[in-house]
């Protein structure tokens, strides 16, 4: 598969994870908002056309989440509106766009378990997270060449280890820390291979629709995720939410996907042992006063 590929989002967990597999293959051109400004519309336009692009794949985002982030939670719903269409305006100058949705877009507060794609506009955000991704996915509905994989939880080696819970619960077991968590929670988790391997696929076929929920279609839950990892780092942890009960299901149907692609997807036990061990070999690289819970 030979490819030239516009990433963008250059230093974000999944844009380093695509470029360490794309770049056996492809030409890949990976750029921060140091290299370049999705938000400037002129320098977008001349790079898209001046290079002309297979494949544009935009993992950029704007998310003031984090508590640790500098980002200004006004301007969310802007700037990631902003940096969308400064690419979608330019959609006759490349092949295609993939882009990475969100469970967001349903609307936080009407989360349902394993929400099928045509659950989209039941509902409209009310954050500013969730409404620009709504907003994305109504303009790629009508779009040729713009296609929204939509994710729900991701996961892997170089996730942010501050504050992603799979990454810090195994920081914590580690360091032989308590794992705790807000509250327990049902998530439908994707190993972040198995993104990589379906972004390939879609860069290569051409997909019947524009929108994909892109999850493996199971879910589990922080509690049985702590209890993994205390049996693979072989510690017994306490594991100690912060609040009784469950937290609102966060899990989508992936059926639309299974039927244009044959997929078997990384089980919870192999992903989290692999991330578990990636972590213990780069022991050197986590500070532990960073942790956010």
């Amino acid at each position: 598969m030979t490819k030239k590929v516009l990433l963008t989002g250059g230093r974000g967990f999944i844009a380093q994870s695509l470029l360490k597999d794309l770049q056996q293959d492809c030409e890949v051109h990976c750029y921060g908002r140091q290299q370049l400004d999705l938000l400037d519309t002129e320098s977008v336009e001349k790079l898209i056309k001046k290079q002309n692009y297979d494949v544009v794949i935009h993992s950029a985002t704007y998310d003031a989440a984090p508590a640790f982030s500098n980002k200004n939670p006004l301007m969310v719903l802007q700037n990631n509106l902003a940096m969308y269409f400064n690419i979608a305006r330019c959609s006759e100058y490349f092949g295609k766009m993939l882009y990475f949705g969100s469970g967001a877009e349903f609307g936080r507060e009407n989360w349902i378990p394993r929400m099928r794609e045509d659950y989209f506009d039941v509902f409209v955000p009310t954050d500013q997270y969730g409404l620009s991704k709504y907003t994305m996915t109504k303009y790629t509905e009508k779009s040729d060449n713009i296609y929204n994989l939509r994710l729900f939880g991701v996961t892997g080696e170089l996730d942010d280890w501050r504050y992603r819970f799979i990454s810090l619960a195994c920081c914590k077991a580690m360091f032989s820390m308590s794992i705790t968590f807000r509250q327990n929670v049902f998530f439908d988790f994707l190993y972040i291979q198995d993104l990589v391997d379906i972004v390939k696929w879609f860069m290569i076929n051409k997909p019947k629709h524009k929108v994909y929920n892109v999850c493996t279609g199971t879910s589990i839950d922080y509690q049985t995720i702590s209890e993994m990892i205390c049996d693979i780092s072989s510690k017994n942890l306490e594991i100690r939410p912060q609040n009784d009960g469950l937290g609102i299901e966060y899990s989508g149907d992936n059926n639309l996907l299974l039927e244009e692609i044959e997929y078997d997807f990384t089980l919870p036990e192999d992903y989290v042992g692999k991330i578990y061990g990636w972590f213990r070999e780069n022991r050197h690289k986590i500070d532990k006063t960073k942790f956010q819970y």
